[in-house]
């Protein structure tokens, strides 16, 4: 079967290998990582802002070259072994360790999700100013109808497009008057705190930043985009595509990582040029920065960054419930993928919609969307950490991606990003111990 002209691994049959368009190697690192900055997102960074200042944009620096080498890894199992992580767990840890990681991503991504959609639906009331409850069901119809309904390059097409609504924060950071030579200083000479706000403000970024839902995903689009592109086979069985393989990977998760560490810095200072330097230090959600902002910096910036919420919301909402899907179809052995039609993977799609239900209910619910947030990153971070370690160990063994396991720096990089990640969880749990 002729291979499809757009895929940047495909060689030329006259002059041979090529150097590919940007625009075609980006995919599941650039959508992972725009994913990454969601409404629940935003308001972390907002809230670090506006409580801290400038004093824990270093963490955007620090982290980039962690959070790239654990995607960069995780996509690796994707395309050399043609199965997502959960597929790998399953072949090669207990069935109680991965049943119980499957559970607690589905839990956490639910809840993260139903923030989500009521992030959005606060946003839009700000716009049109409609009771937010009524946009919570158009946005999860929305979301559920575009992985229903659209075939997968299309689906991935729009996800791309929906990336640039991340663009609203460089505008917004633009329209605002910064201290940048304070920011230049707070970025190379950070001054760390040790108190129990500045210890919960970092737990919650690092939760944030590097989520478990995203190792999954990228792994997960890896494996569709197989299918997508007929001539690409997983590099277990065609080694002699590893070189090109690995060069788009490791183009399109650095770009995607880039941009996501880029906006969620460029949040922070917004956040901390307008409503700390005012006083305001306490937000609580992602729309009401947006709200605050108003008065502070006028009317554009406070619309430019409503916009980018509902924008990086519709991408986000996707993302979430399609992780948790593929997480159980994989666990289950079901007929997984997004590249299914909906007859073909019934039980994936059914996850899909009962993720994306479920988590519009919680908008109902008398949970508080705040405490449900800081139950999210809490479990988030108690899956990372076991998740990160098997993930480092298996990428390593020549039993499980052959010639193509993770050494060198990328490794290290990885056992870094770990440990680092275990030293959130140990100073979180700290935390609750001593408040």
């Amino acid at each position: 079967m002729q291979q499809p002209i757009d895929d940047p691994e495909a060689p030329s049959p006259v002059v041979g290998p090529t150097r590919p368009r940007i625009l075609e190697v980006l995919g599941p690192g650039l959508i992972t990582g725009a994913s990454d900055d969601d409404p629940s997102g935003i308001a972390t960074y907002a809230q670090a802002g506006a409580q801290f200042g400038f004093g824990l944009g270093w963490t955007m620096v620090l982290m980039f070259p962690m959070m790239t080498a654990v995607q960069m890894i995780c996509a690796r199992f994707g395309r050399v072994t043609g199965m997502g992580i959960a597929g790998v767990l399953r072949q090669h840890v207990p069935p109680a360790l991965l049943t119980g990681t499957v559970v607690l991503l589905l839990i956490a991504n639910v809840i993260n999700l139903g923030a989500d959609l009521g992030a959005m639906a606060d946003a839009t009331a700000l716009l049109l100013p409609v009771h937010a409850a009524l946009y919570v069901p158009l946005y999860a119809a929305i979301c559920i109808c575009m992985q229903l309904f659209l075939v997968y390059t299309r689906y991935v097409a729009v996800l791309k497009w929906l990336s640039l609504a991340l663009l609203a924060y460089v505008v917004s950071v633009l329209t605002v008057h910064v201290d940048w030579r304070g920011l230049a200083v707070a970025l190379v000479l950070p001054k760390l705190r040790l108190d129990s706000d500045y210890l919960a403000m970092l737990v919650a970024i690092a939760g944030t930043t590097i989520s478990p839902y995203l190792f999954f995903w990228q792994a997960a689009e890896e494996v569709e985009d197989l299918r997508a592109y007929p001539r690409r086979v997983a590099l277990l069985r065609a080694p002699l595509q590893g070189p090109a393989a690995l060069h788009r990977i490791g183009i399109d998760t650095i770009v995607g990582m880039a941009l996501s560490n880029l906006i969620g810095l460029a949040i922070i200072v917004t956040a901390a040029s307008t409503l700390n330097v005012h006083g305001i230090s306490d937000i609580q959600t992602s729309a009401q920065a947006a709200a605050a902002l108003g008065p502070i910096a006028g009317r554009f910036a406070a619309t430019v960054f409503t916009v980018g919420i509902v924008g990086t919301g519709l991408l986000a909402v996707p993302v979430l419930a399609g992780s948790a899907a593929y997480a159980i179809g994989e666990a289950r052995q079901w007929p997984s993928g997004l590249g299914r039609r909906p007859k073909e993977a019934q039980a994936f799609y059914a996850a899909i919609v009962l993720a994306t239900l479920v988590g519009m209910v919680i908008d109902y619910a008398p949970v508080n969307p705040i405490r449900a947030l800081v139950w999210s990153a809490d479990i988030n971070g108690i899956v990372a950490v076991p998740l990160m370690v098997l993930l480092m160990v298996l990428s390593a063994r020549r039993s499980v991606l052959g010639e193509f396991r993770v050494r060198g720096v990328l490794l290290l990089l990885g056992w870094i990003s770990t440990l680092f990640m275990a030293a959130i969880v140990v100073g979180m749990g700290w935390g609750l111990v001593a408040g």
